[in-house]
């Protein structure tokens, strides 16, 4: 059985949602899909009004996580369905 993986306390990492993508803790919300948000030109006031259950802070968790993995201080975890 594989653990759920956190870190920083928003961004959880569990095999059995999203195909093991980090998403907002307690959401399916990925981190990829608020960065595609950012990418497009959203504000965190748009973002947060297209997923209500976030908090501007899970926006800012979600940019930690990956600043931390392109400075190489987190580990990208994925699992394929195979």
């Amino acid at each position: 059985m594989r653990k759920i993986t956190t870190f920083n306390e928003q961004i959880a990492i569990n095999p059995k949602i999203r195909f093991g993508k980090p998403c907002i803790k307690g959401t399916r919300i990925a981190v990829e899909d608020i960065l595609n948000f950012i990418k497009a030109g959203y504000t965190f006031d748009e973002i947060l009004k297209q997923y209500p259950i976030l908090k501007k802070e899970d926006i800012i968790a979600a940019l930690d996580y990956t600043t931390s993995v392109v400075l190489g201080r987190e580990e990208i975890y994925s699992f394929s369905p195979h």
